[in-house]
This record gives C-alpha cells, sequence and structure tokens, in this order.
C-alpha cells in the first residue's frame, strides 16, 4: 500500500514544475512542436479539406492534442529520472527513504500527468479559437488521462533503464517519433499502406486517436480502450518493479 507515502514524490515534481512556469523557455518548448504543425498542416490544408465528415482542422486538433499528452508525459518523466538517477544521484535518496517502490513510481507518474495535461490545455486553447467544431466530451477527458498515465509509466522506464542522457533522447527518436507521425495524427491510419497498418496498431497513441474522436464509444473504441488500459497497466506494473529492483 502506498498510502499517502507517494505524495512527497509527487510534491517535489511540482514545485519543481512550478519554477518551470516561471521561464517562458518552457511554455515555449510544450507549444512549439504542436504549433508547428497546427500552423503547417492546419492552416495550409485548413477547411478545404475533409475528412471523416469533418474539415481538416477540426479533425487535426485532436491528434495534436493527444501527441502533446505523449510526448510531455513522457518526456518529462524520462528526462528528469535520468538526470536524478544517474547525475544530481536525487533518486538514490528515493529508493532508500522508507517508501515503497510503487510510492515512487505513483508520485512520479502523477507529475508526468500534471505536465502532459498543462500541455495539452495550452493546445486546446488554441484549437478553441481555430476550430469550429472542437468539442471535449467526457469520452475525451477519459482517453486523454489514460493517454498521459500510460506515456508517463513509459516514461519512467525509460529513465530507469538509460545508461546516459543521450540515450533518452535515442529512445525517443525511437518510440515516440514514428508514434507521432504514424497512428493516426495527421491523417486516418486506414491511409497507410496495408503492410504497415499491423505495425501502427500496436501503437499505443493510435488506440488513442481513435478513441478521442469519438463522441460516444463504439465496438472499436471500446476494443481501443481496453488496449489502452492493457498498455497502461502493463508499463506501471514494469517501471513499478524497476524502482523495486533497482541497485545502483
Amino acid at each position: 500500500m502506498t498510502g499517502g507515502s507517494w505524495y512527497p514524490i509527487f510534491l517535489r515534481e511540482m514545485l519543481l514544475f512550478r519554477r518551470q512556469l516561471l521561464r517562458i523557455s518552457y511554455l515555449f518548448s510544450a507549444m512549439l512542436i504542436p504549433i508547428i504543425y497546427l500552423l503547417t498542416f492546419g492552416l495550409g490544408l485548413g477547411r478545404s479539406v475533409q475528412i471523416n465528415g469533418t474539415d481538416y482542422l477540426s479533425y487535426l486538433i485532436p491528434g495534436l492534442v493527444a501527441m502533446s499528452s505523449m510526448i510531455n508525459s513522457y518526456t518529462w518523466v524520462a528526462n528528469g529520472l535520468n538526470l536524478n538517477r544517474l547525475y544530481f544521484k536525487n533518486f538514490q535518496v528515493f529508493v532508500q527513504a522508507p517508501i515503497p517502490p510503487s510510492a515512487i513510481m505513483v508520485g512520479e507518474v502523477l507529475a508526468g500527468m500534471v505536465k502532459g495535461l498543462f500541455a495539452s490545455g495550452l493546445i486546446l486553447i488554441v484549437g478553441f479559437i481555430m476550430a469550429r467544431d472542437l468539442s471535449i466530451t467526457p469520452l475525451f477527458v477519459l482517453t486523454l488521462l489514460l493517454n498521459c498515465f500510460l506515456f508517463a509509466c513509459m516514461g519512467v522506464i525509460a529513465g530507469m533503464v538509460t545508461k546516459s542522457h543521450e540515450d533518452t533522447a535515442t529512445y525517443s527518436n525511437l518510440f515516440m517519433l514514428p508514434m507521432a507521425f504514424f497512428s493516426g495524427t495527421f491523417f486516418p491510419v486506414d491511409r497507410i499502406p496495408e503492410p504497415l497498418q499491423t505495425a501502427v496498431w500496436i501503437f499505443p497513441l493510435t488506440h488513442t486517436n481513435v478513441i478521442i474522436r469519438q463522441n460516444s464509444i463504439s465496438t472499436g473504441g471500446l476494443v481501443s480502450l481496453g488496449v489502452l488500459f492493457l498498455y497502461a497497466i502493463i508499463f506501471f506494473v514494469i517501471g513499478s518493479r524497476l524502482i523495486r529492483d533497482y541497485s545502483e
């Protein structure tokens, strides 16, 4: 049982995050890539292209929200754990403290979720200004929370297994970059060549993009929701075990 022992871990990350919010560089970095995509694809194609019965801009923004939540939930946790473990040696203090490994996991994941939700909120603000058919439903919120959770868990895994700070960027290029472009963020998955579609459906972000664009859950949406929950459980268990077995 973690009880409330996760809270000091979470509070520490939130205090550091509050300091980051005072820096314009953080806001700029959190919004830069999604805004570039929004300006390049959204304004370039705008309302002249129809996808799934809506204009392209309204189709694109939920995908950018999903992508932004993925990138920020994963990156901030992976980079923070990597630096704390290998360079600052703060993580060793957490491990030696009288708290269970699952508490460290929960605190780190919740902090990653907050950062992912914050970045997503910035994109949503821009989206409401620019798109006419954008709406937030309970299913949208659930999917966004689940996406932040599982990628924050994935960030813990990456932060625990990397041997250097450069490895974190390598993992991002291997996993995050393909998901960002081929998981239905910018165009439907069924427009990808058939041999690649099977591989694309392995990506959790693909299932997030399926659900986050639905106003009500469909049969396919239920399957995708189940896949996301399965990924979340697997990533959480793996991350908790890596923390528990940490011995550096």
